[in-house]
C-alpha cells in the first residue's frame, strides 16, 4: 500500500512539476484561459451560450481545473524517434497558441449574436492580461437596450394563402407588437408559416418566399415590422399564384437490388402510409409515412419520391423501401459479478424481423450462467447455475380495440408478448419462474415523452427443494427468520398491471412508474372464495399470490458548462406496500442500497435500512431490504482524453421499512429521524465512451455510515479505514 501511494504521488508531482509553456516559442503566448462577461445582466444574454463563438479555447482542464493533458504532452522530448515521445505526444494536447485574428473574428462572431438577439448597437471589448509567456483573454460585452417590435403587419400577396391564414386574426399571428427584434423569433415565424402551407397541399412552397421589411424609427429602439409572402417565383415562372398540389398515386417499389418484392403484407404498406390518392399533399404526412416505416425491424431504409404531372397540380409518390434479412442468429459471452462473486454467463439469440409479413419481431433466446459462491460452508458444492429459455413476439403497432385512426398515425408504438422460464440451481435450494407478460409502449416522435403500460404481467415462482442445512439455519432459526426471509422461499403467484412515463430533453429528466399487484386475483377470490392456505391467505390453484402497490419517481437535471464538462443532480424516490393477501413484499419488489448506481459507498445490498445493523451471515442481503427508497446524488462529469471520462460524485440515501419490524432495530422511517440516517459517500469515477456502450469504474468511499454512534466510526470521512469503508463498482452505462 506505502509503495502505491509514493508511487502515485510520484506521478503527480511529475506532472505537476512539468512547464507547461515548454512548446511556447519565443514571441508566442500560451492561452491560458479564456472568458466572457457582459457588462449588464440580462435573460437574453447568456455568456454561457456566447462563449461557443470564440473561435478559441485554452488547453482541456480536467474537472475545470487540471491541464493534465498539456502536461502530459510537455513530458514528451523533442526526439520523436523515441516511442515515449510520441506516446506521451498522442496522449497529451498541444499547447493552443494565442492567434489575434481568431480573436478578432470571435469578436465579430459573438457582435453578430447579440445583434440577432435584437440588441443592434452591441459591442465586444477585448481585454487581455500577459504572465510570462501564458496569456489570459476576456470578451466583455455591452449589449444596450435591446430594440423591441412597435407595429407588425403581413402583406400575404397570394389571396389563396391569404384566406387559409387569415392573418387579420391576430390569434393566428406568431409575432406581436412589443416582442423583441429578435432574429431566431423572426425565422421561427417563416418556419411555422412555411409548415402550415406545406400541410395543406403547397408543395413547392419553402420559407424563401417569406421575407421581412424592417424600418427602425429614429432616437428610438422601436422598429416597425412587415411580413412578406412573396408569389411563386422561379426560373421558368416570372408571377404567378403558388399552387395547390393533390396526390394522383401511390406506387411501392422494392429498394433491394436482389429481390423486386417487397417482403411486407400490402395492407401493412397501406397502414403505415399516410400518403392518400385524392388528398392534398402534407409534409405531416411524408414525416409520418417515414417514421411509421422507420421503426420497422423490416426495413432497413426507406426512399419517398414526388413527380410532379406537366401542366397539372398533380402528384405521383413512388416509396421505395429496402428490407433487411428476416433472421439472424447472435451469440453474446459475459462476465457475472455478483457482490464479489464472479462468474460468466452465454447466450444465444435467434431472431425473425418479419415474422407474419408485418415487420412483426420474434425471438427466441437461451441463457447460460455459471458463478462460483465464496463464504457457503457444509455444502455438497458452491456453485450457482441458472438456465433460461425467453421467447418475445412485437408488433410494430397497437393491438388493442377502440383507437382511432389519428391516435394510430400521431404515435409510434409496439405491442409485445413475452414468455420465460428460469431455472436457477443453489447449493441451498432449486428455483424455477414462469412469466408471461403483454405490455404496450409508445411515443410521439414529436415530443420527448415514451410511455409503457404492461397489461398484464404473471410471474409464478416455485421453490422445488430446499436443502436441509438452509432451511434449519435460517428459516426455523428463530433469532435469523422473518416474515421476509420465510415469504420468499415459499411458492407464490405475482399477477401484476404497471404503468412507466420517462420524460427527457436533454436538460432534465423525468422518471415515474406505478404497479400494483394482487387486485384481480384478490376480487375473484372474494367473489368465487377461493381456498385459504395455513396462513389464512387466498391461494389460486394452490399458490398463495402477492397483494401489494409500488410508485417511484426519478429526476435528473443536467448542467452543462461546455462540451467537457457536466454537473449532474439526481433525486429518486419509491415506496412499495404490501396489503391484503401479502404479509411481505415480493423480495424482486423491495427496495436495496449501495451498489453502482445507488450509494457507492457501499456494496450492492449492504446498507439499511435505516441504522439497522445485521448479524453476518450469508443471507445477510435478504435482510438489507426495505419498503421505501430515497437516493440524493449529485456528480461532476469531464471529458478527460480519448474515450475517457472522468466522474467525482457525492451520494446520500438509504432504504426504510414503513412498518416496524421487531427483527429489524432502526429500520423503520421515522419522519424526525431519517434524516440522521442517511448514508453517505464520495469518490471518483472512470468511463470509457465507446459510443454504443459506457464501461463505468466508480471508486466510492463511505463518508457517513449510519449504522455506528461513535463518532470515529459514524463519521469514516475523518477516520476513513479503507478495508472497510471502500467499494468498487464495475458496470456498463451512467448511473443516472
Amino acid at each position: 500500500m506505502r509503495f502505491r501511494l509514493l508511487t502515485f504521488a510520484a506521478a503527480v508531482l511529475l506532472l505537476t512539476a512539468c512547464s507547461e509553456t515548454k512548446y511556447v516559442a519565443e514571441g508566442e503566448y500560451l492561452l491560458d484561459r479564456v472568458q466572457v462577461r457582459s457588462d449588464v445582466k440580462s435573460r437574453d444574454i447568456n455568456t454561457d451560450e456566447l462563449k461557443q463563438f470564440v473561435r478559441q479555447r485554452g488547453n482541456a482542464r480536467w474537472f475545470s481545473a487540471f491541464k493534465i493533458p498539456l502536461r502530459t504532452y510537455s513530458l514528451s522530448g523533442h526526439d520523436t524517434t523515441r516511442w515515449i515521445n510520441r506516446m506521451l505526444r498522442a496522449i497529451g494536447e498541444p499547447p493552443v497558441i494565442y492567434d489575434s485574428a481568431l480573436t478578432r473574428q470571435s469578436m465579430r462572431n459573438i457582435q453578430l449574436q447579440m445583434q440577432n438577439k435584437g440588441y443592434l448597437d452591441a459591442d465586444v471589448d477585448l481585454y487581455t492580461r500577459v504572465r510570462g509567456k501564458k496569456l489570459r483573454t476576456m470578451y466583455l460585452l455591452h449589449p444596450g437596450k435591446p430594440y423591441t417590435i412597435r407595429n407588425i403587419d403581413y402583406d400575404i400577396q397570394d389571396t389563396a394563402i391569404a384566406g387559409i391564414l387569415r392573418m387579420d386574426d391576430p390569434q393566428n399571428r406568431g409575432l406581436h407588437a412589443g416582442m423583441t427584434f429578435n432574429v431566431d423569433v423572426l425565422d421561427g415565424e417563416r418556419k411555422r408559416i412555411t409548415q402550415l402551407l406545406t400541410n395543406q397541399g403547397y408543395y413547392r412552397f419553402n420559407k424563401d418566399f417569406i421575407s421581412f421589411r424592417a424600418d427602425s424609427l429614429p432616437g428610438t429602439h422601436m422598429i416597425d415590422l412587415t411580413l412578406v409572402l412573396h408569389r411563386y417565383r422561379s426560373a421558368q415562372v416570372a408571377d404567378a399564384p403558388h399552387r395547390q398540389y393533390h396526390i394522383r398515386e401511390v406506387h411501392f417499389h422494392s429498394g433491394t437490388a436482389q429481390d423486386s418484392v417487397i417482403r411486407l403484407r400490402p395492407k401493412v404498406l397501406q397502414n403505415n402510409t399516410f400518403i392518400r390518392p385524392g388528398s392534398l399533399y402534407s409534409s405531416g404526412n411524408l414525416q409520418s409515412t417515414y417514421n411509421h416505416f422507420g421503426r420497422m425491424g423490416a426495413v432497413r431504409y426507406t426512399n419517398i419520391a414526388f413527380h410532379e404531372l406537366p401542366d397539372t397540380a398533380l402528384l405521383d409518390c413512388d416509396i421505395s423501401i429496402s428490407t433487411n434479412k428476416p433472421s439472424t442468429i447472435s451469440f453474446q459471452p459475459e462476465g457475472t459479478n455478483t457482490a464479489g462473486d464472479l462468474g460468466a454467463a452465454a447466450s444465444l439469440t435467434y431472431q425473425n424481423r418479419n415474422l407474419f409479413g408485418g415487420s412483426e419481431t420474434f425471438s427466441v433466446e437461451l441463457r447460460g450462467a455459471y458463478e462460483a459462491i465464496s463464504g457457503l460452508e457444509g455444502y455438497s458444492n458452491s456453485n450457482f447455475l441458472e438456465y433460461s429459455l425467453q421467447t418475445k413476439l412485437s408488433f410494430p403497432r397497437f393491438i388493442a380495440p377502440f383507437l382511432s385512426s389519428s391516435i394510430r398515425q400521431r404515435l409510434n408504438a409496439t405491442s409485445e408478448v413475452s414468455l420465460m422460464y428460469d431455472l436457477q440451481n443453489r447449493p441451498e435450494f432449486l428455483r424455477r419462474v414462469f412469466s408471461v407478460a403483454w405490455r404496450y409502449n409508445w411515443n410521439n416522435p414529436n415530443h420527448h415523452d415514451r410511455y409503457q403500460l404492461d397489461l398484464v404481467d404473471l410471474n409464478f415462482i416455485s421453490m422445488p427443494w430446499v436443502s436441509d442445512k438452509f432451511r434449519k439455519e435460517y428459516l426455523e432459526d428463530p433469532t435469523r427468520m422473518s416474515a421476509l426471509l420465510l415469504y420468499n422461499y415459499e411458492n407464490l403467484f405475482i399477477l401484476r398491471t404497471g404503468f412507466r412515463y420517462t420524460y427527457n430533453n436533454g436538460s432534465f429528466a423525468i422518471r415515474t412508474n406505478i404497479e400494483s399487484g394482487g387486485n384481480l386475483l384478490s376480487l375473484m377470490a372474494h367473489t368465487f372464495g377461493f381456498h385459504k392456505n395455513s396462513d389464512n391467505n387466498y391461494t389460486f390453484l394452490d399458490v398463495a399470490f402477492a397483494q401489494y402497490v409500488k410508485g417511484d419517481i426519478d429526476y435528473t437535471r443536467y448542467f452543462n458548462f461546455d462540451y467537457r464538462n457536466q454537473l449532474v443532480f439526481h433525486v429518486g424516490f419509491g415506496i412499495a406496500c404490501p396489503y391484503g393477501n401479502s404479509r411481505s413484499l415480493p423480495f424482486e419488489k423491495t427496495y436495496f442500497s449501495g451498489g453502482a448506481n445507488s450509494v457507492r459507498g457501499w456494496s450492492v445490498r449492504s446498507l439499511g435500512p435505516g441504522n439497522y445493523e445485521s448479524p453476518e451471515g450469508a443471507y445477510d442481503f435478504l435482510r438489507h431490504t426495505g419498503e421505501m427508497k430515497l437516493d440524493l446524488s449529485l456528480e461532476y462529469r469531464a471529458h478527460l482524453f480519448w474515450k475517457l471520462g472522468g466522474a467525482l460524485f457525492v451520494d446520500a440515501g438509504n432504504i426504510w421499512n414503513i412498518s416496524n419490524n421487531e427483527n429489524m432495530p432502526g429500520g423503520q422511517f421515522r419522519l424526525s429521524e431519517f434524516w440522521r440516517q442517511l448514508a453517505v459517500s464520495y469518490g471518483v469515477g472512470f468511463r470509457f465512451n465507446f459510443d454504443y456502450f459506457i464501461l463505468r469504474f466508480d471508486l466510492g468511499m463511505k463518508a457517513v455510515n449510519p449504522v455506528y454512534h461513535d463518532s470515529k466510526e459514524h463519521f469514516p470521512i475523518i477516520h476513513p479505514k479503507l478495508s472497510r469503508d471502500f467499494a468498487f463498482h464495475f458496470a456498463v452505462g451512467l448511473p443516472f
